[in-house]
C-alpha cells in the first residue's frame, strides 16, 4: 500500500503516507459545499503535476550538475461543470539561477515527460511556462 485515507467528516480527509508517516488533510472547496481550509482533492492533482515536473527536472539537474534550488512553480487549476472536473492546469516555473539554452531545453523536455503528465486525461489542457532568470 501507498497511503491510507480516512474520512474525518465535514467533507475532510486525512491522508497518511505509509512509508514516511507524513500526513496532510483535504477539504472540499468553497464552491462545492466545503470549508476550503486545505487543499481540495483536485488541488492535489494539479499541484501533483508541478511536484512531479520539479522532481524529474531535479533528477536531471543533479545528473547535469545544475543548481535548481529555489525554483518555484505557480499552479492554477481551472474547473469545468457537467461533469465537474479539472479542465485546465496552468503552471509557471520560475528558475532563480541562470542556465544556458541547452540546459533549459533539456529541463523543459524532462518536465514534460513526468509520470503525472502522462497519467492525466488528455482532455485536461495544460499550459506550462518556464521563466528563466
Amino acid at each position: 500500500m501507498t497511503s491510507k485515507v480516512t474520512y474525518l467528516g465535514n467533507l475532510r480527509t486525512e491522508n497518511l503516507h505509509l512509508q514516511s508517516g507524513n500526513t496532510y488533510i483535504t477539504d472540499a472547496p468553497l464552491d462545492n459545499n466545503g470549508k476550503g481550509e486545505a487543499f481540495s482533492p483536485t488541488d492535489t492533482v494539479a499541484t501533483g503535476l508541478a511536484n512531479c515536473m520539479l522532481t524529474v527536472m531535479g533528477i536531471k539537474a543533479n545528473q547535469l550538475k545544475i543548481d535548481m534550488d529555489g525554483t518555484t512553480a505557480q499552479v492554477t487549476k481551472i474547473m469545468s461543470a457537467e461533469p465537474r472536473r479539472i479542465s485546465r492546469i496552468e503552471i509557471i516555473f520560475n528558475f532563480p539561477n541562470p542556465l544556458d539554452s541547452k540546459s533549459r531545453k533539456i529541463l523543459e523536455q524532462t518536465a514534460r515527460t513526468c509520470p503525472v503528465h502522462f497519467s492525466l486525461h488528455p482532455d485536461i489542457e495544460r499550459e506550462i511556462i518556464f521563466n528563466w532568470n
